[in-house]
Formats: structure tokens, C-alpha cells, sequence
């Protein structure tokens, strides 16, 4: 008798998720040129801002040993220190002075046009850590456009995948 409630609440259960949706998103292409500086590469976290400046989302993180995460200070105490998920399915290599990379971001497309930014973090082992290297708001403009950086990063460029 146990055996058959089990087997209706679970089928229950599936039904009521397998119609739960999730929020629309769409995919961006995110380029990152890196300057020319010298040393190891950099770890480089990309986040998504609220209109008050809270984090609210890690959208990727370029650097891939966990033992060096502490060293984006921000997002480690804001974000990652008190609520640790699990990366492994955001995350690629460091990025080395001059390299470019190309990840793709999924934004949810309610972050568009509400004030939300997109913020780029970026550390390299012995040298400086920059809060805020990039930093913008994300509009139905600046998804498909190229920013300045002001630390080791040169410049990024989003482009709608």
C-alpha cells in the first residue's frame, strides 16, 4: 500500500515539474581581449549587478583552480564566500596577458533594459585586483557592443549568439 502512494505522489510530483518553466534567457557571445601585461594569467569573474549594486548571479568564471577564487575579493565576500555553488559547469582557464577568449553568457532577458549590470572582475596572481575592470549597465544596446576595460583587460565585446 506504501509502495503505490509512493509511486502516485512521485508521479505527481514529476508532472507538476516537468511544466515548470524557466525564466527566458538568451545566449551572447563574450569576447575578451586581454592587454599586454606580463606574468600569469588572469582570473577573471563575470557577474550580474542588481540596480542596487548587489550580486545577484555568477555568469562565468575564467580560471578554473578553486584555490585561487578568494583572490577576486568582491565577488568572493559578496557572492561566492557565503554561498558556494557548484562552478564546474561556468568556468574555463585563465586568460594570459595579450590572449583573447570567447565564452558564451546567458543572460535572462528580463535583466535587459532594468537597470541590472554586467560586472568583469578581474586578479592576477602577485599583482593588482581590479573591483570593477568593466563594468556596464545591460541594455538592448550595449549586449551588441564593445567596452573598455580598465585593468587587464583591453576590451570586451558582446554580441547576441
Amino acid at each position: 500500500m506504501k509502495l503505490k502512494h509512493i509511486a502516485i505522489l512521485s508521479l505527481v510530483l514529476f508532472g507538476i515539474l516537468s511544466f515548470t518553466t524557466m525564466p527566458p534567457t538568451s545566449k551572447y557571445k563574450c569576447m575578451i581581449q586581454m592587454t599586454n601585461y606580463t606574468g600569469e594569467g588572469a582570473y577573471v569573474v563575470i557577474s550580474l549587478i542588481d540596480p542596487k549594486g548587489n550580486y545577484k548571479k555568477t555568469l562565468y568564471v575564467q580560471g578554473d583552480d578553486s584555490e585561487w577564487y578568494n583572490t577576486i575579493e568582491e565577488w568572493w565576500k559578496k557572492f561566492q564566500g557565503k554561498k558556494r555553488s557548484n562552478l564546474d559547469a561556468i568556468t574555463g582557464a585563465t586568460i594570459s596577458g595579450g590572449a583573447r577568449t570567447i565564452t558564451i553568457l546567458d543572460i535572462e532577458d528580463s535583466k535587459i533594459n532594468t537597470g541590472y549590470k554586467i560586472r568583469f572582475e578581474t586578479a592576477v596572481e602577485d599583482q593588482e585586483y581590479h573591483v570593477k575592470d568593466v563594468e556596464f549597465e545591460l541594455t538592448s544596446e550595449t549586449v551588441k557592443s564593445k567596452k573598455e576595460g580598465s585593468g587587464f583587460i583591453r576590451y570586451v565585446r558582446l554580441m547576441p549568439n
